[in-house]
């Protein structure tokens, strides 16, 4: 097998799955917080109100928004069946070139890594987000070849015109065009309550670990478990239970005819 067609059948494996793998590289990479001390060295005994854990903590929000805002833009502006999210196989009712495709091919990759690239940030550890970028570049870049794959296959010319002038994962903002679709407030509830809700609780869980590992460090005893992170978690976990039982139980966030 030639090395494209080995890396497009590790991307489709991939691909079914590829929203529970990044949770398991996230998982597989906190023994790297406790190997390698350079970030507990810029906060000694003042977690986290020293200036660096201040600064980091705010560059990581700040990524991680606008990671948050980018893939809800992408989402909330694209026609149904053009960005869904089936796992058994590739969908594409038509190629969407407008919006956030306009500007990138995979605009929803590059919001995802910009989400956990903020939390790697909050961990303050530059090995972690050294590695865990590396290990994130080759797991999306298996699945991008893998959906370029099939979407060369089904729409041939137009997909390289396409190709051509869009770049795979880094934006070229000017040559954005508007999206197919006016953004939808409804559709951003429904579709995206669940993504805010896991970013959070990564968060929640960077902060613990950080806590605990300074301590350690330290030979100090101050963990607390009811920290302003926590609280923020908790009552977004009340409104994304609102928000389920709304969507599951009632019509009012029901999806319109021409979105997922």
């Amino acid at each position: 097998m030639s090395l494209i067609n080995s890396m497009e059948t590790t991307g489709s494996k991939l691909f079914k799955y590829r929203g529970q793998i990044p949770v398991i590289i996230f998982i597989a990479a906190i023994p790297i917080l406790f190997v390698t001390p350079f970030n507990k060295l810029l906060c000694v005994n003042n977690y986290p109100n020293s200036p660096f854990c201040i600064s980091a903590i705010i560059i990581s929000a700040i990524i991680t928004f606008l990671g948050l805002s980018l893939r809800a833009y992408t989402v909330c502006t694209t026609p149904k069946g053009t960005s869904g999210r089936n796992t058994s196989k590739q969908v594409a009712d038509s190629l969407n070139t407008k919006g956030m495709y306009s500007v990138v091919r995979h605009p929803l990759y590059f919001a995802n890594y910009l989400i956990w690239a903020g939390i790697l940030v909050f961990t303050m550890n530059p090995f972690a987000f050294a590695i865990v970028s590396l290990v994130y570049w080759i797991y999306y870049e298996r699945i991008m070849m893998t959906e370029e794959a099939f979407l060369r296959q089904k729409y041939g010319q137009e997909f390289e015109d396409w190709s051509q002038k869009v770049p795979a994962f880094f934006p070229k903002i000017s040559i954005f065009q508007n999206g197919m679709l006016d953004f939808s407030l409804k559709t951003f509830i429904r579709r995206e309550y669940a993504t805010i809700l896991s970013t959070l609780v990564s968060f929640l869980i960077v902060d613990y670990l950080n806590r605990y590992i300074f301590d350690i460090q330290n030979g100090i005893s101050t963990f607390q478990f009811f920290t302003p992170m926590f609280w923020i978690t908790v009552v977004y976990i009340a409104i994304a239970l609102i928000i389920k039982y709304l969507k599951h139980r009632t019509d009012v966030l029901k999806a319109d005819k021409n979105r997922d």
